[in-house]
């Protein structure tokens, strides 16, 4: 996948900072250019660090972001920790035993507030950020990430679970909860392409291995028999397509193979020739075209419902809401 930014990018984040709606409202690419120009750089720093220790950790960035934003918007409201008032998302069923990564996010938050001598880039902003670099540093295309997002003083399971899409859902379920949220059936294949990294735990897909054996090639089945046991074990991890800790077009490839190992992975491809079908097949033999519209779709995904202007605050800690 090309490595230098793309100039469609850039492009649709001028148009969407423009925009009125609840796509990139008030967000600017250069928000912190004056407040704080070390930020991106800070961010990118730490975000490297944490992927040379642990490849893995670039795809549970990008996962914290998409989970983030799926839930009353791109708000940081995933990193807040529960209290005695307030449940938060991070034992929702998408996220608990899931969702990783919060120690690297208050890493990076550490040296940002350092870096800028205060409490100037929100949390939400940091998650946005730290997707995108977590993506180019295993490979994958740069993007403009809109910025200006304020933080959530609130957080809701209820909410998580209703809102994040499950690894079990059928392709026109799937299809209904990525259009409330705005986003269209490309968009839903599009960003679905970020299982070009990444794992999944067994118990996520175990009931595709032993019960949709007409979807799923043989020999693939018979490499996770042994790794995810029919019953007991709902630990064991396998990736989510042949090269994990690479931004490739791999992950389209496997669909077209019967090797997706997630339900719903496979749903976008059936083999029936239906739209989702030929999408998938295009971005399979056209990794130019995925890197173009992965990134503005990423760019489309940051925009859902950002706390601007006075609303949410700036968090200290990404974990807690500010004391008074």
């Amino acid at each position: 996948m090309a490595a230098p930014l793309l100039c469609f990018a850039i492009m649709a984040a001028a148009a969407l900072a423009g925009a009125p709606g609840a796509f990139g409202q008030e967000l600017t690419a250069d928000y912190y250019a004056e407040s704080c120009p070390q930020a991106l750089a800070t961010i990118q720093l730490v975000v490297g660090a944490a992927i040379v220790k642990e490849p893995r950790m670039g795809a549970s960035l990008v996962r914290l972001h998409f989970h983030d934003c799926f839930v009353n918007g791109c708000d940081g409201s995933i990193l807040l920790d529960d209290t005695d008032d307030m449940i938060g998302e991070k034992t929702a069923q998408a996220n608990n035993m899931s969702v990783r990564g919060f120690g690297v996010i208050d890493a990076i938050k550490s040296a940002v507030n350092t870096a800028c001598l205060g409490n100037v880039v929100s949390c939400a902003d940091i998650l946005a950020v730290a997707a995108r670099d977590s993506i180019v540093a295993l490979g994958g295309s740069s993007y403009d990430v809109l910025l200006g997002r304020r933080d959530a003083t609130t957080a809701s399971l209820d909410d998580a679970d209703d809102s994040i899409p499950n690894p079990f859902m059928d392709l026109p379920e799937l299809a209904a909860n990525f259009k409330s949220q705005g986003l269209t059936l490309r968009d839903l294949v599009v960003l679905s392409g970020a299982h070009t990294l990444g794992y999944s735990r067994c118990v996520f897909y175990r009931d595709r291995i032993y019960n949709e054996t007409g979807t799923l090639d043989p020999t693939y089945a018979a490499s996770l028999d042994a790794r995810c046991p029919p019953a007991g074990e709902d630990e064991p991890l396998a990736s989510l397509d042949d090269t994990p800790t690479t931004a490739d077009t791999d992950y389209y490839q496997g669909l077209m193979q019967g090797r997706a190992l997630l339900h719903t992975d496979q749903q976008l491809y059936r083999g029936h020739g239906g739209d989702s079908d030929g999408m998938v097949r295009y971005y399979a033999e056209n990794p130019d075209k995925f890197a173009e519209d992965f990134g503005a779709a990423m760019l489309k995904l940051g925009g859902l419902n950002p706390l601007t202007g006075d609303e949410g605050e700036v968090r200290e800690d990404c974990r807690v809401v500010n004391q008074e």
